[in-house]
């Protein structure tokens, strides 16, 4: 299955007035391992974000995150996809769009399914998908300090 997202972004035309931008099916889906396709949406560097000009930033090689940004990424998990345990330099806030996914942690897992929401704190985490349909997650990921525990810094991975 190849993911397909509609997308559309809003900006300005000369005088000000809003419009639309961009409304396309993604065309910029990766693989980056067996049984995960992800787009990236949308992406920003610096805060506050600027909402300034037209350039559209989604189709640059983004890593998992973006120090000092935010990354807004649909990733597609189908049965059986392969493992990635991982910790970023973020606070990730994500929507199960569609069917049901594992989250494993160092310290037990949880089941997801549609419309369960997740704000992921730098933690250590694999997504594993132990059913029979696909999943669907929206991920937005906003950069944050490394995360400490204990007094010790616990770095990014993964």
């Amino acid at each position: 299955m190849s993911l397909k997202i509609r997308r559309v972004v809003t900006g300005h035309d000369d005088q000000g007035r809003s419009k639309v931008l961009i409304d396309e099916t993604v065309g910029n889906v990766i693989s980056s391992r067996p049984g995960a396709q992800s787009s990236v949406i949308w992406s920003s560097t610096g805060f506050p974000v600027s909402n300034d000009g037209d350039h559209d930033p989604s189709h640059k090689d983004i890593a998992t995150t973006i120090d000092n940004g935010t990354v807004f990424r649909i990733v597609y998990y189908g049965p059986g996809v392969a493992p990635r345990n991982h910790r970023t330099d973020s606070i990730d806030y994500a929507v199960v769009i569609s069917g049901e996914i594992d989250m494993e942690l160092d310290v037990g897992s949880v089941h997801l399914k549609a419309g369960d929401v997740v704000v992921q704190r730098g933690t250590i985490h694999n997504w594993v998908n132990n059913g029979k349909e696909p999943c669907i997650i929206a991920f937005s990921l906003i950069a944050s300090k490394p995360v400490t525990a204990g007094g010790k810094p616990l770095p990014a991975h993964g």
